[in-house]
């Protein structure tokens, strides 16, 4: 391998390891060498690194690793006009006053929906909904919504997905899609999550593109379907002002 490859392929590792602080805060060795499959050794060099230029934080006591603050540094340069996370965010505040339930704004990237924003229900018992979580789009009331109002080329490649589960039945999933279509929204009741429930619509552009899935979603014992269908038009309306906000 060429000093050009090797380089590549350092930077790629090195990304991976940023990668696997998605889901927690704090990360050890060994735990970062399982995530990314590569030996302690060269994980342990690649840390020494990603620590010197300041991207992560050591803690001596511990040993274990966390996000540093040359991070913090680069997002405070982000072009944050056409961010939906912050352009929807009071929007979502709203909705969340209104209902009374946790608030996510999704986005599709591949076969996974991300959650970019979220507004967290004030109720003793709610959704507690971290951002940057990847799920599939096999299920969930915010899966469906954003395939269903996607190009049918975005449908056919979810649903050739390898990870596809197999008790989740294709043709009734496509069916679903349609009965989304029709009535402007989806709801699910513990498709993804054991009593959770959730009712989603579509946000989109000013060209027509769906460009992210506005959620509510709670415990199951609240949100019957009688309630989200209840809730439906008002997270239309809101995804509809959200839409109106986008440029492009």
């Amino acid at each position: 391998m060429d000093d050009k490859k090797q380089t590549v392929r350092a930077v790629e590792r090195a990304l991976d390891i940023l990668i696997c602080f998605t889901d927690k805060q704090e990360l050890g060795l060994t735990e970062i060498a399982k995530l990314v499959d590569l030996n302690k050794s060269t994980v342990h060099r690649l840390l020494a690194s990603l620590e010197g230029k300041g991207f992560l934080i050591r803690d001596p006591i511990t040993e274990k690793y966390r996000l540093g603050f040359r991070l913090w540094e680069l997002s405070a340069h982000l072009v944050r006009e056409d961010d939906p996370a912050l352009l929807f965010l009071p929007e979502m505040e709203k909705l969340r006053d209104l209902l009374g339930e946790t608030i996510s704004l999704y986005v599709r990237d591949g076969r996974e929906r991300i959650r970019i924003q979220a507004v967290e229900s004030k109720h003793t018992i709610r959704r507690v909904a971290p951002i940057g979580v990847r799920l599939p789009l096999a299920v969930g009331a915010s899966s469906k919504v954003l395939v269903a109002f996607s190009d049918e080329s975005v449908m056919e490649f979810i649903l050739q997905d390898p990870a596809w589960p197999e008790t989740i039945d294709k043709e009734n999933y496509v069916e679903q899609l349609k009965r989304i279509e029709q009535t402007g929204y989806a709801t699910s009741v513990e498709e993804r999550e054991q009593g959770t429930s959730a009712v989603a619509a579509p946000v989109f552009n000013r060209m027509g593109d769906v460009v992210a899935a506005l959620s509510v979603s709670g415990p199951a014992a609240r949100l019957t379907i009688e309630k989200m269908v209840e809730m439906a038009p008002a997270v239309m309306v809101a995804a509809q002002r959200m839409g109106k906000m986008v440029k492009k």
